[in-house]
């Protein structure tokens, strides 16, 4: 019992993990102003070039997403290999809890990052008076 809770737990962070890398195009400007680090006004600029990567950022965006990806996948290779699977034969024994897992985990992760990144960071950003309304009409399909 103690170890399936283990396991989840390693899961768990696992995916909030990557979905934090992934939103970091975001996340720091909500962070500034949140603590009143950074005016609005300086918080969506970083933000809008972190993201749309603007002034030669162009690869931040496109770099975290990579990071989060390896960080799953990095994760992934050390939970099986603490499961006890570190040989070719023992994947292969083990191929449909390897593949489930790792299916299971990718979605989560992504679903997690889309719901971070364009959900609860917006509007949070919103309720900071960044000026975020316009990607948020972008997924308010029920208005």
């Amino acid at each position: 019992m103690t170890e399936e809770v283990g396991e989840k737990k390693s899961l768990v962070k696992l995916i909030a993990g990557s979905a934090l890398i992934g939103s970091m195009c975001c996340l720091p400007s909500v962070v500034l102003v949140l603590f009143g680090l950074a005016s609005v006004s300086s918080a969506a600029a970083l933000s809008d070039t972190l993201y749309w990567g603007g002034d030669g950022y162009g690869w931040f965006r496109p770099l975290m997403l990579s990071l989060a990806l390896a960080f799953v996948i990095i994760g992934l290779v050390i939970h099986f290999r603490s499961k006890g699977i570190c040989t070719i034969d023992q994947a292969k024994r083990e191929r449909r809890k390897i593949i489930n897992t790792s299916l299971l985990v990718i979605i989560i992760s992504y679903v997690s990052y889309l719901l971070l990144n364009y959900v609860i960071l917006t509007e949070i950003g919103i309720l900071l008076d960044l000026p975020w309304e316009e990607s948020r009409d972008s997924y308010m399909f029920w208005k």
